[in-house]
């Protein structure tokens, strides 16, 4: 069996990018990948079309042997951009060995560990109250954890009155202002009020976005304890890997880490350091399913449970292969996630997507990772150029987190 084409889809449905990738073989059985990284797809899509020349005539159910070829073939490697475009071919792979054994990719992987893959989702408000009212939304859903933010107009992540969204040129990014110590002020009471008006049994968790200093960030873990989160999301940048320390040392609140990881160099010492709970790689972004479960093995030797990314910033193929991971997996945590079903266009270009009950996720149980990709449909929404938000301090100064 030999890969006789890949063929790099870059499409917007819903007007949300996303990189597609095709593995095509020569007896007829395709694979299907994503790469999608947001804000860079168009980079991703060209890494994809770059390495995919080397692979023609390989075998594609060499799924390891493939996975080193394209991460050692250049001098230079690594990076957010080429892990993903290794990724979607990755994932490509699996698909296709998934289809060649008529099985869905979990039992590649060992199997079922659970009925069905926990889910959180996002509410927001721009008081505890309306935040509160978002959260009972989700959880009349069945969503047994909800990750909760203060919100203000346009603000990633902002809170109240704490962030401000400049209006962006045509096709260029907005620019927001945000200050710490404003947050650090306000956070604390904020979720307080969330945690007294839906009570103990719900799970919360908060993301910080990468904000803090460590001494920011270990005062804002001491003043959330009460609160019982179970977690706080990316509290430092991912370069400030012994800033953990700092934290660890302050508070005992479980600690969430890894959204934009793209390698197992960058998650390994706060693991083995034991300086996170949860880990919150996206398998397409650290090279495919191939990688994600290395990462995951290691991260259960440690008792860190898993928490991928999977926010609106990916697509229906990586939230198929990220489910079927956190089924097959002994240290599955929860699963971030966003509705594809409520997304009309999306749904035309690939899918189906997984199916969500009673705030549990199990991915289609056709053989491979479930999905197919309809490239006449994805033609009909063409990539529109689209960048993650500039985020300034107050008096203008770019702020680097």
């Amino acid at each position: 069996m030999k890969i006789t084409e890949i063929k790099v889809l870059l499409t917007a449905p819903d007007r949300r990018n996303m990189v597609l990738a095709k593995v095509c073989t020569d007896e007829g059985v395709h694979g299907c990948g994503e790469g999608t990284l947001n804000g860079a797809e168009p980079v991703v899509a060209r890494a994809i079309e770059h390495l995919a020349p080397l692979l023609i005539g390989m075998d594609p159910r060499r799924t390891e042997d493939i996975w080193q070829f394209v991460h050692h073939c250049g001098y230079f490697r690594g990076g957010p951009v080429l892990a993903s475009a290794l990724g979607a071919i990755d994932l490509a792979l699996w698909d296709i060995k998934g289809k060649l054994a008529g099985l869905p990719v979990y039992e590649l992987l060992g199997g079922r560990c659970r009925r069905g893959v926990m889910v959180y989702r996002h509410a927001a408000g721009r008081d505890a109250a309306e935040a509160a009212d978002d959260a009972r939304r989700l959880l009349a859903a069945g969503d047994k954890v909800v990750r909760v933010q203060q919100s203000c107009a346009g603000s990633y992540g902002g809170a109240g009155t704490l962030g401000r969204a400049a209006p962006a040129a045509e096709g260029l990014p907005g620019v927001e202002t945000f200050e710490p110590a404003a947050y650090l002020r306000a956070t604390p009471g904020f979720l307080a009020g969330v945690r007294e008006a839906l009570g103990e049994k719900v799970e919360l968790c908060h993301d910080v976005h990468e904000r803090l200093t460590p001494p920011e960030a270990a005062r804002l873990a001491g003043d959330l304890e009460p609160m019982r989160l179970m977690f706080l999301e990316d509290c430092l940048r991912p370069e400030d890997a012994d800033g953990f320390r700092i934290v660890r040392a302050a508070s005992t609140i479980p600690l969430a880490m890894g959204e934009l990881f793209c390698s197992r160099g960058q998650a390994v010492p706060l693991i083995g350091g034991r300086l996170i709970d949860y880990i919150r790689i996206a398998p397409v972004h650290v090279g495919g399913l191939t990688e994600a479960r290395k990462i995951a093995a290691f991260a259960e030797m440690h008792h860190v449970r898993t928490a991928f990314h999977g926010a609106a910033d990916l697509g229906v193929v990586g939230q198929a292969a990220a489910v079927h991971l956190d089924l097959a997996i002994p240290n599955f945590g929860v699963q971030e996630w966003i509705d594809f079903e409520a997304r009309p266009q999306t749904r035309e270009v690939v899918g189906p997507p997984c199916r969500l009950e009673d705030g549990y996720a199990n991915p289609g149980e056709g053989p491979g990772l479930g999905v197919d990709i309809d490239e006449a449909a994805a033609a009909k929404h063409p990539y529109s150029s689209a960048y993650m938000p500039l985020v300034r301090r107050d008096d203008g100064t770019m702020f680097v987190f």
